[in-house]
């Protein structure tokens, strides 16, 4: 685009960022020297509000972009993200929800020290939660990059790099200013903005096939130059061994990972009670549900009218899939309608962008100020305010996720997002699942639940082709590959598991019944809860 067009593509496209700078600027002028303000937002959200925020937290670029961007190169295999990342709310449904917002104040440590000795607890719960959340937003920023590098014109690598920073400027405002309450706002904004924009898409291209599905299908399979393959399993995760272990390996990542989610978890901390906690989650799958539902419709609608060629070429992850898609729809490159519509998908995305990084850096800077800081500070060192250093804490971590936003940025954001996926629930979910539901857990058990699941998952990813050996890798002119699988899930999973249990049966520590049964007795029921 260019001339006129590309200066009202340019001015939709900041209109949201105005608006969400005005939302913050608006709330951070409440008192927000709490912890409990900054961080859950004073509990004040209903069960709708928060539902709306969590989906708004939840549906971030991978969904929007990466999925519809793989299901347009990769058609039914392409699925398994949407699918994944839906079931995955079961998880957090029927075993998360009110049991963490029963047991812990603000992060995911609070759920395990409830009856575990703090210090080592709070340090590698921390440290696990911060790595989840700068692989998280380094997708985003991956998204971002992508994104206005074709709003400008083309595939500019400077582009990409400003964007990049840019969003990791706006994202340490946002949690600097506003704390939980602006965040929260900006995920109510961006959840109606992106299901409203959704549903138009969906429409528009149901109506450009007249309503029939197998047209649909049928001709994304024509331009896609694999014919009937392209609707069937295996053309992304068949053929050899590698590739079924990856798409089941992936598979238990994005299942489990959710429940293990630093910024999702912080979520269930904004509302009063666990009851409106678990509201809050139905009221979010229903709103997930439908939306992964028309990322289908988008994946295939890409392919069957932009050609998986069209959308390579713009980005080899296929990153760019639905705005190129918005841009047919319209009308075309030229045509008013084409930028509009155009500038209006990219005004949404960048609106799901700026809100899901808020919401991790948010969960992260927490996790740094509540979880390290209080375990690491000198004893006799001047205290300072835990809000003061959450603050600077998210001004280190976007520092971190730039870095590596610009270092990924080839890579496609679904991709990245589920190694995120993998690692949560690698070093998170068993600690979690251990200290809710096993009596004889330990300190000891903990820690190695966390630290067994993290390290090898980390280190499972350096060594695995996404990083080097291969021409799509992070360093390409490399080879330090070996570990065959893309996504660690399958080993680190199970590891965290075995890490937590070993730990647990060797350690020489007896469980404290009387804090186990206070702690069981406040996640059931919620009395003594914050």
């Amino acid at each position: 685009m260019t001339g006129d067009h590309q200066t009202l593509a340019l001015l939709l496209f900041s209109t949201f960022v105005a608006v969400t700078l005005g939302i913050t600027t608006w709330v951070g002028r409440r008192r927000q020297g709490s912890a409990e303000e900054f961080y859950a937002g004073g509990r004040l959200f209903s069960p709708m509000e928060n539902g709306f925020a969590i989906s708004g937290d939840y549906m971030s670029a991978a969904s929007f972009l990466g999925i519809s961007g793989l299901i347009a190169l990769n058609g039914y295999d392409g699925m398994l993200y949407s699918v994944g990342f839906l079931v995955a709310w079961l998880v957090v449904l029927f075993l998360v929800a009110e049991l963490v917002r029963n047991c812990g104040r603000f992060t995911l440590a609070d759920v395990v020290a409830a009856r575990m000795r703090e210090r080592p607890v709070r340090i590698a719960a921390g440290t696990s939660s911060v790595t989840v959340s700068v692989l998280y937003l380094v997708a985003q920023m991956v998204g971002a990059g992508s994104l206005v590098a074709l709003l400008l014109g083309g595939t500019s690598e400077a582009a990409r790099t400003w964007t990049v920073i840019g969003v990791g400027a706006l994202m340490v405002i946002y949690v600097s200013l506003g704390g939980m309450r602006a965040t929260t706002w900006i995920q109510i904004v961006k959840a109606v903005l992106l299901l409203g924009g959704t549903v138009a898409l969906t429409a528009l291209v149901l109506v450009r096939f007249h309503g029939d599905v197998d047209r649909l299908l049928r001709t994304a399979a024509e331009r896609s130059g694999h014919g009937e393959a392209f609707l069937a399993p295996g053309l992304a995760y068949g053929g050899d061994w590698v590739a079924r272990f990856d798409f089941i390996s992936l598979g238990l990542a994005l299942v489990l990972g959710t429940a293990g989610l630093p910024h999702i978890l912080s979520r269930f901390y904004t509302v009063p009670t666990a009851r409106a906690a678990r509201r809050s989650v139905v009221w979010s799958i229903g709103l997930i549900g439908g939306f992964y539902l028309m990322t289908i419709v988008l994946g295939f609608g890409a392919a069957a009218l932009v050609g998986p060629n069209a959308v390579r070429a713009s980005n080899a992850a296929g990153n760019t899939a639905v705005p190129l898609l918005a841009l047919d729809l319209g009308g075309g490159a030229h045509s008013t309608g084409g930028t509009v519509l155009f500038a209006v998908v990219a005004a949404v995305a960048f609106a799901t962008i700026l809100a899901v990084v808020a919401g991790i850096t948010l969960a992260s800077s927490a996790s740094v100020a509540h979880d390290l800081y209080a375990s690491l500070r000198r004893r006799h060192s001047k205290p300072r305010s835990e809000v003061a250093v959450a603050r600077v804490a998210a001004v280190g971590i976007g520092a971190v996720a730039i870095g590596l936003g610009l270092l990924a940025r080839d890579l496609n954001v679904a991709f990245l997002v589920g190694l995120a996926f993998a690692v949560a629930a690698s070093a998170n979910l068993p600690v979690l699942l251990y200290s809710l539901f096993w009596r004889g857990f330990t300190t000891r058990g903990a820690v190695w639940a966390v630290y067994g699941g993290l390290v090898p998952s980390v280190v499972l990813v350096l060594l695995s082709p996404v990083v080097s050996g291969s021409p799509q890798s992070l360093f390409p002119d490399l080879d330090f590959q070996y570990f065959p699988l893309q996504n660690p899930g399958l080993v680190s999973i199970p590891l965290g598991f075995v890490a937590g249990w070993l730990g647990t049966v060797t350690s020489p520590e007896v469980p404290d019944e009387a804090r186990h049964a206070e702690t069981e007795v406040r996640s059931l029921t919620g009395a003594g809860a914050v």
